[in-house]
């Protein structure tokens, strides 16, 4: 992970499932579980458990719910209460941007053009770049079917489906995305994508790893695009 200029920046990627931590320097996340009961006081906790050696200038935090300009507007739908007004920088102690989870794996993914990253987790994560801005997207929100897409492509769907039909419902919820956005490519991200076996077109099989590249592209001087 490459360091912003004369920063040690602490990445923190909370996910429905796991939260995820990297500090500039280092080469290997630490993880912790988090689930539908974590609080955002309980994820500093366990952050700093994980960093407990670790010394860090700034942080990054991607968590998945809308995050406007650095504020939380919802309480996140597969964790706990306590994040809307939360006090992240008291508790860190240190500066803190924090931002849509997708957004941040989208700015790590970035190489130019119209990007659209979808997440395939716990939920459906989502956000569109371009004209070097980065776009936080709530489309697994919207309804498809008798549900909402995160409802049939997000874990719930792949354990309650089966994964031939998960795999075909996520090729359709992408052809649907396509066709509506006109990106100059997708990126497929998030923990499930390795249950793909084919990716649909114009995809790129993405990288967790991306979206400690995007934390610290939230501390350049010069970032490749701005969240909103």
């Amino acid at each position: 992970m490459t360091a912003a200029p004369g920063r040690r920046v602490l990445v923190v990627d909370v996910g429905g499932s796991h939260v995820k931590i990297l500090v500039t320097g280092d080469s290997e996340p630490r993880r912790a579980d988090s689930g539908p009961r974590m609080t955002a006081e309980q994820m500093v906790a366990a952050v700093k458990k994980l960093g407990v050696d670790e010394t860090w200038d700034c942080v990054s935090v991607g968590i998945p719910t809308p995050v406007h300009l650095g504020r939380i507007l919802a309480e996140p739908i597969n964790l706990g209460g306590g994040w809307v007004g939360f006090d992240f920088e008291a508790a860190f102690g240190a500066p803190v941007r924090v931002v849509n989870d997708a957004a941040m794996q989208a700015l790590g993914s970035y190489d130019g053009g119209t990007l659209l990253f979808l997440g395939l987790g716990t939920g459906l994560g989502s956000a569109l770049v371009g004209g070097g801005v980065v776009h936080p997207m709530e489309l697994g929100h919207l309804p498809y079917r008798k549900a909402t897409f995160e409802d049939y492509v997000g874990e719930a769907g792949l354990q309650r489906r089966g994964k031939n039909r998960w795999r075909k419902d996520v090729a359709d919820v992408v052809s649907r995305f396509q066709a509506a956005v006109e990106p100059d490519y997708i990126v497929l991200g998030g923990g499930n994508v390795d249950e793909l076996d084919k990716l649909p077109s114009n995809c790129r099989r993405g990288d967790n790893g991306n979206a400690f590249v995007g934390g610290v592209r939230l501390w350049d001087d010069d970032p490749p695009a701005r969240i909103l």
